[in-house]
């Protein structure tokens, strides 16, 4: 007879490596699998979330709170349609409105991604250059130029997606915001009243904080990404609900770190009534657990945020603008067989550049970026809701009951919300 423990040894010696094996297998498969939502998430998360998170919490303190966190939902259900549309209509936003709609809402939502895209490459280089002035402390209109141009090298010549997952993980200096939300000793009181008892006011920095927070969130850029990353994959079924799991997850993440963001900046800021021009004063906000490294966090912060935002906006931008024109498109196609396609996203950056060269303050004007993306994100919503519910693009999977009302309801506050601001810009209320 054999020796049982002789045989248990021998039995693990076979089936053990493998085993270990076959779960570092599952675990770069899952690895590998992490893909448009993250992305998408990571990429919200760009200078111009993260100044005007600090202008919010500086100008109106906690009072916005309440918004910051109804955003998941609301991000969720459009990240949710767009995923769906491109995973069943195996085609991006733009190219299913060319494709089944009229000359005039085609052109319409082209010009309202490309204006917005350009405004936020032009705020988000500006920031980047700003993050790097931190960096070095000497400020130049040349970091923005070269902040600029490293994004565009790294589309056209570089592989962005392993840039992006290491660029992900510098962004977790960004999670610095919650630490030093709790370390600045806000009225917690007062803060979690502003979420569960909200106040809704028409003063006029509380309606334009009110546009630039759902502008910089839910701005075009982050769900037409979607549906073009979704619509290269061509998931299965299965992979679909996965991509929907893993897109909620991201915006769950992405508000939160938003939401300690308008917390600390509100705390250290809002409560001193002290205002951000600056990306230095912007950082102050971090002194509480950075200290006189504050500047040092936050400008690798918001360096690699551009970074991250930066190839996605411009990559979206020659993307909707070739899928207009019916030409060959897509990160993995080279430049010499798809030039209208990386000619448009050249031509874009150096056109927001020229605009970031305006003597506006970068937090400013990563602000002003969130006003005009929240006045064109309901051209953009409305035609994702549209394409996503028409049974002659989806079948049997358009979009239908709740999420369609969701849908349209949050297009419908963003839209109340732009002509209140309008309205208030027009008679100076």
């Amino acid at each position: 007879m054999g020796d049982p423990d002789a045989d248990k040894v021998n039995a693990y010696r076979a089936t053990g490596p493998g085993l270990l094996q076959r779960g570092r297998d599952r675990g770069r498969r899952a690895l590998g699998s992490v893909g448009p939502g993250l992305i998408s998430g990571a990429s919200d998360i760009d200078p111009t979330t993260v100044g005007t998170m600090a202008v919010i919490g500086a100008t109106t303190v906690y009072a916005l709170g309440w918004l910051a966190w109804l955003l998941f939902p609301m991000l969720a259900v459009v990240l949710i349609i767009a995923t769906r549309l491109a995973g069943v209509g195996q085609r991006d936003l733009q190219q299913c409105v060319r494709d089944r709609y009229g000359p005039i809402p085609q052109w319409l939502l082209l010009a309202s991604i490309v204006v917005v895209n350009i405004v936020t490459i032009s705020a988000d280089a500006r920031a980047g250059g700003a993050a790097l002035g931190l960096l070095v402390h000497y400020d130049s209109p040349w970091f923005t130029i070269l902040i600029a141009g490293a994004a565009l090298a790294l589309l056209l010549w570089g592989n962005m997606r392993q840039v992006q997952r290491v660029l992900k993980y510098v962004l977790l200096c960004l999670l610095a915001y919650p630490i030093a939300a709790v370390t600045a000793g806000p009225d917690w009181g007062r803060v979690f009243s502003g979420i569960f008892y909200p106040h809704v006011s028409l003063a006029g920095n509380y309606i334009s904080g009110a546009l630039a927070l759902l502008g910089t969130t839910i701005t075009s850029y982050v769900y037409v990404w979607q549906t073009i990353e979704v619509a290269e994959e061509r998931p299965s079924r299965r992979m679909l609900r996965y991509r929907n799991t893993e897109a909620a997850a991201a915006m769950f993440i992405t508000i939160a770190v938003m939401w300690f963001i308008l917390v600390a900046t509100g705390a250290t800021l809002g409560t001193h009534h002290e205002q951000i021009n600056t990306a230095q004063q912007a950082a102050s906000a971090l002194a509480p657990i950075a200290g006189s490294y504050a500047s040092y966090v936050f400008g690798a912060g918001l360096l690699a945020s551009a970074l991250v935002a930066l190839p996605v906006l411009i990559a979206t931008t020659g993307h909707v603008i070739a899928a207009q024109l019916s030409a060959p498109r897509g990160l993995s196609t080279p430049v010499t067989e798809a030039p209208a396609y990386y000619a448009t996203a050249s031509v874009s950056t150096v056109i927001a550049v020229a605009v970031s060269l305006v003597g506006i303050s970068p937090i400013r004007v990563l602000f002003v970026a969130s006003i005009i993306g929240g006045l064109a994100t309901p051209i953009g919503l409305a035609a994702l809701i549209v394409t996503g519910s028409d049974p002659r693009i989806m079948g049997r999977d358009a979009v239908r009951g709740g999420l369609l009302v969701v849908g349209w309801a949050v297009t419908g506050v963003i839209t109340l919300l732009s002509i209140v601001y309008l309205v208030q810009q027009v008679i100076g209320g």
